[in-house]
């Protein structure tokens, strides 16, 4: 939203610099008219342009299958604390917005009751509407305002009807009524009050330039200008006093050479040209595909250097029996990758007192269950590293009836705990490739006179190899650590110095047994 309205302003002044510098002051005024309503159109559209620029970038591909772990070292997810400055923000728009309307309206029928209520003369393509009080004339959608006893005693000259008639036949209320709009919506954009400023002084060029170009005397006209009594100003509505300044009097008597607007109005097309170049244009990456020769990748030679590799076939036949190595890159694939990394997590000091209250806590130190008080003897910048998990209900214990256990590290017990993980492994690694079995078992098969035949499509269907929904619908009995596939991804599991499973998915965050990523946090005060 922000970089929408950013895009939006840059537009906007952009547009509005070029027409004071280089269309203001020239004798084109009903081309700057629709230069501005058209800038004002433009740059609420241009940011949702986008033109896309293709730029090839070089990817390397890895083999398929491989999965790839990230330990963020955020398993431990934080609440945070409701941000109440949107909430606010769009509060004070909301109220802004709507004492702006309420003040549009109230205008609306402020005229609408004027013209109801005082006497209304018919006036060429205009209805003239007579007040008694002593008013400047000025106009509204095609009403014009007069004061009655000037209007009854022939004291208005006819250069004054020409000009609001003006305002009337060319409908510029309507561009008044839009910018005002604009201006509810957009009340926080300065740029608008300097378009809506733009264009009623637009308005009062052509209105001037119409009267000069039919009465054909400018000292008369510029003389009744200036003694017009009053500096009234009349909200939403055309006004004929509207700002007399030096510059507007000037341009009664300037011309402009056709050549001269010409080069002027084609100034447009570069600026249009710049404008969406760098605001609706995208640079989109195409990947130009690239093999890596060098996979996998040199940390897992070093990491698998002498661990000894055997992979069976589905029959449990020894196909390969070599060191990591030797194997080829197809075969290297089908040996799973060591278990995340675990970085130290710096536990905060709001989480360490948390972490004291016995009721929602139970407390390991490097593995070592404790009481709650223990902590108390340390700091919360004595642990390298710490992992809160949620226990369910099922889960819990006579022993430990805590709805969380959190496992705290010194920096020794981390060392202990987790960087083991670096090490070379000396060992063997033995990749199976099970058949999976479809059908229950039963007691005796019976082989003799088995006729093949086609399977029907329900056949088909419920011969599928089974998803299961939940990651604890595994087996993990006899395992301390390994890969689970599940019907929606691969996710690895580890056994605590307690016995219990925790999940990761290929992220490195903590997911339950449905796989969701855990968001129970401590709240920092």
């Amino acid at each position: 939203m922000i970089n929408l309205l950013l895009e939006s302003t840059v537009s906007l002044i952009a547009f509005l610099a070029f027409y004071h510098l280089f269309l203001e002051r020239e004798k084109m005024h009903q081309f700057n008219r629709f230069y501005l309503l058209f800038s004002i159109i433009i740059s609420i559209i241009i940011p949702f342009i986008s033109i896309e620029i293709i730029q090839e970038i070089e990817t390397i591909t890895l083999p398929t299958g491989f999965p790839v772990f990230i330990d963020s070292g955020k398993n431990i997810p934080i609440k945070e604390a409701i941000d109440f400055t949107p909430i606010l923000l769009w509060s004070l728009y909301v109220i802004v917005s709507l004492v702006l309307l309420f003040r549009f309206v109230k205008n609306i029928f402020y005229f609408k009751k004027t013209i109801q209520s005082n006497e209304k003369v018919a006036y060429e393509n205009a209805i003239l509407v007579l007040l008694e009080e002593k008013i400047i004339p000025h106009t509204f959608l095609n009403y014009i305002f007069l004061n009655k006893e000037s209007y009854n005693n022939r004291t208005i000259e006819n250069e004054l009807y020409e000009h609001e008639l003006t305002h009337v036949n060319q409908k510029h209320s309507y561009d008044i009524l839009g910018i005002e709009l604009l201006k509810i919506i957009f009340w926080f954009n300065p740029v608008f009050y300097f378009y809506k400023k733009a264009i009623q002084l637009n308005h009062e060029f052509i209105a001037d330039e119409k009267v000069v170009k039919t009465h054909k005397n400018v000292s008369f006209y510029q003389s009744l200008l200036l003694n017009t009594n009053g500096n009234a100003s009349y909200y939403l509505a055309s006004n004929l006093n509207y700002l007399i300044t030096k510059k507007r009097l000037i341009m009664m008597t300037k011309t402009t050479s056709k050549f001269s607007g010409f080069i002027k109005k084609a100034g447009i097309i570069p600026l249009m040209t710049l404008m969406i170049y760098f605001l609706c244009t995208d640079v989109v990456a195409q990947e130009k595909i690239k093999s890596n020769p060098e996979f996998p990748h040199k940390e897992l030679d070093t990491y698998y250097g002498n661990t000894r590799v055997i992979i069976k076939d589905h029959d449990g036949k020894i196909i390969v029996d070599k060191k990591y190595t030797e194997l080829t890159e197809e075969q290297k694939m089908r040996v799973p990758p060591p278990p995340p990394k675990t970085e130290k997590l710096k536990l905060s000091e709001t989480q360490f007192q948390e972490f004291k209250n016995q009721t929602k806590y139970a407390i390991w130190i490097d593995g070592n269950h404790v009481k709650n008080s223990e902590l108390n003897k340390y700091k919360a910048s004595d642990f390298a590293y710490f992992m809160n998990s949620h226990v369910y209900k099922n889960a819990r214990s006579k022993k430990f009836p805590q709805e969380n256990q959190a496992n705290l590290y010194t920096e020794k017990g981390f060392i202990k705990a987790f960087e083991k993980n670096d090490e070379k492994i000396n060992g063997t690694i033995e990749v199976s490739e099970k058949r999976i079995n479809l059908y229950p078992k039963t007691e005796k098969l019976e082989t003799e006179n088995i006729k093949v035949k086609t399977a029907t499509s329900e056949e088909i269907e419920k011969a599928k190899i089974i998803k299961v929904d939940k990651l604890s619908d595994f087996d993990t009995k006899d395992k301390k650590e390994g890969y689970i596939y599940m019907n929606n991804g691969t996710y690895f599991f580890s056994k605590n110095d307690k016995g219990a499973v925790e999940y990761f998915n290929r992220w490195g965050n903590q997911v339950n047994e449905k796989g969701e990523k855990i968001t129970e946090i401590i709240e920092e005060k």
